[in-house]
């Protein structure tokens, strides 16, 4: 018997997950009533349903009864019934963005701005992220990345963390991301902007690739990065964190930070226990100008 609550930011993901967990074979029902959970657990753990996969999804639109949910996690505890927590959370400008697209009402604001009421909704749920089993930061994340990281944690049961490794390229004439923890400079390579052959292409295609791959520079930046990674992603760990942003620059981020970005991502990749997604952020950025 698995009993899981999904739970976290209005705008973070959680309708998703809990659709990508129905698909896996989870019971899910949404917005369930917090002060019906005591008695649905009691029934659920002492049924004939070791087999059974539960997920709950329980948030802010349960209005005051959401600050009773920690305390009542705290008994189901007690009783000796494991029930584990996913929180999903974002940065406020990625929820921001979110409600825009999809011009809805924040639930604490409704009618009023939604900056407010992420405000008020964070200070809400702090206490359950404080007691979660598992959190997610989406803000960078498609919903094949959100996928594969429940994937890891629930249905493959594999060794998770809590850490997403968000890698970046881009380009140091457009700026240098806002939230990037660790940048990395890689113009110290041949630009292929200036081959007539590469000039139009990117990172993503074979030809770039391999023109930047094939300076040995570009290997030993990789194994450096790469060593530094792997020293330093568990103490980021035992200090709390649970999103770190490592971007890496050249002139224009279409050439060679997309290829070191591209390397860097599947290296860390098969290192086991973090959520590792990319991003290019630049790469059409000329594209989109019209240059």
């Amino acid at each position: 018997m698995e009993m899981l609550i999904i739970t976290g930011m209005s705008g973070a993901g959680k309708s998703t997950a809990l659709k990508i967990l129905e698909d896996s074979g989870y019971l899910c029902i949404d917005n369930f009533p917090v002060m019906l959970l005591e008695k649905f657990s009691e029934l659920s753990f002492s049924g004939n349903t070791n087999e059974q996969k539960i997920a709950l999804c329980m948030d802010v639109r349960s209005g005051k009864e959401i600050d009773k949910l920690p305390g009542i996690l705290d008994r189901i505890s007690a009783s000796g019934r494991q029930i584990r927590v996913l929180f999903l959370d974002a940065d406020d400008s990625a929820l921001i963005m979110r409600y825009k697209e999809t011009r809805r009402n924040h639930p604490l604001s409704p009618g009023g701005r939604v900056e407010e009421g992420i405000r008020l909704e964070r200070e809400r749920i702090e206490p359950l992220k404080n007691r979660a089993d598992y959190i997610i930061d989406t803000s960078r994340m498609l919903t094949r990345d959100l996928m594969m990281r429940l994937s890891d944690i629930f249905l493959n049961k594999g060794k998770y963390f809590g850490l997403n490794v968000n890698i970046v390229s881009f380009g140091f004439k457009y700026g240098i991301p806002e939230d990037a923890d660790m940048v990395f400079d890689v113009r110290f390579l041949p630009n292929p902007y200036y081959i007539p052959a590469l000039k139009k292409f990117t990172g993503l295609d074979d030809d770039v690739h391999n023109y930047v791959m094939g300076f040995k520079e570009a290997g030993i930046f990789l194994d450096k990065v790469e060593d530094m990674m792997k020293f330093l992603l568990p103490h980021y760990v035992e200090e709390g964190k649970h999103q770190i942003v490592i971007a890496i620059g050249c002139t224009g981020g279409k050439h060679r930070s997309v290829t070191l970005a591209m390397e860097l991502a599947n290296r860390l990749s098969e290192i086991e226990g973090y959520g590792v997604t990319l991003e290019h952020i630049h790469i059409d950025r000329d594209a989109k100008r019209g240059k």
